[in-house]
């Protein structure tokens, strides 16, 4: 532990440039003081020590015994002093030089290219060099993992709720659609509409369990009291999920964003769901404090949020 009479580095740094110059004047001038500034420092310096410091002549200032012998030790404490500078300010470009991330399939696959670029056209605005960024894409819970664990810095999430022991931030929200192939029989139903008690008792194409949209189904259909029959098929990404169903193995729910252009070209087709609430919530988690880690993290999370409410 410290005691009492270690001096202010910046004082220090004065008795320092004293000695080299002779003249408290040219050291204040150099460090970007005043003198009264200065002058202030010594004297603080003074009643710490318990001994003059510095004596002040018509032709100059220069150290007294005393002084030279702090200025001794003080070499060595600012040197010290100097390497801590170097390796906290290497930390910190590091940090807004480099950014890991983890995001859902689904915001990994269509929101977060658009952040990204929003956030790098910010930085060149800015005239900052663009945060070189890695982005793992997987599963919610993954996500999770890998935040909780430091391995990012900063994760996405989908689902009902944002996971604990995380702090989180909204940045968006997305709805499940149920979707078909265009020979399913549903696709030929009149305005293309099923109960949600046909769609639980309905083998569907699911994600795997950990999936944000999985989850969201799950419990849309539980708030229902409705069991949810066995799935038709279980796979790993969204993609294959639509693939498959575009192939005629079962109706899905999936993310709206990743089902826009199959949509649009008649590859799936919406069914509407009576009765069922599928609307989710898609959040930036992190640990720590109340905000981001600063810097690139920081700034993404907010540049997600802005393009939500945009």
């Amino acid at each position: 532990m410290l005691g009492s009479h270690v001096p202010d580095l910046r004082a220090l740094e004065l008795l320092v440039v004293v000695a080299r110059t002779g003249s408290l004047g040219a050291a204040a001038s150099e460090l970007g003081i005043s003198q009264q500034a200065a002058s202030s420092r010594v004297r603080t310096m003074e009643a710490l020590v318990g001994e003059p410091l510095v004596a002040r002549t018509k032709r100059g200032s220069s150290l007294t015994a005393t002084g030279e012998l702090v200025v001794q030790w003080a070499d060595r404490v600012l040197d010290a002093a100097q390497a801590l500078d170097a390796g906290i300010a290497a930390l910190r470009a590091d940090r807004r030089g480099h950014l890991d991330i983890a995001a859902s399939l689904t915001i990994a696959e269509h929101l977060l290219p658009g952040w990204l670029v929003g956030l790098r056209t910010q930085q060149l605005q800015r005239g900052q060099q663009p945060t070189e960024i890695t982005m793992t894409a997987t599963n919610t819970v993954r996500v999770t993992e890998l935040v909780q664990a430091g391995e990012v810095a900063v994760g996405f999430v989908e689902g009902p709720e944002a996971p604990r022991g995380l702090r989180r931030r909204l940045v968006g929200t997305d709805e499940l659609v149920v979707v078909v192939g265009p020979g399913h029989p549903w696709a030929a139903r009149p305005r293309r509409r099923v109960s949600a008690e046909t769609l639980a008792s309905t083998p569907l194409v699911v994600r795997e369990v950990g999936s944000g949209t999985r989850t969201v189904l799950e419990r849309a259909l539980v708030r229902n009291g409705l069991p949810q029959a066995a799935p038709a098929l279980e796979l790993s990404s969204t993609a294959s999920v639509r693939a498959a169903v575009a192939a005629g193995a079962g109706p899905a729910a999936v993310g709206a964003h990743a089902v826009r252009d199959d949509l649009a070209t008649g590859r799936l087709v919406r069914i509407a769901v009576t009765g069922l609430d599928l609307t989710r919530r898609l959040h930036a988690v992190w640990k720590g404090g109340p905000q981001p880690p600063e810097g690139p993290a920081r700034e993404l999370v907010a540049w997600a949020a802005r393009s939500a409410r945009s």
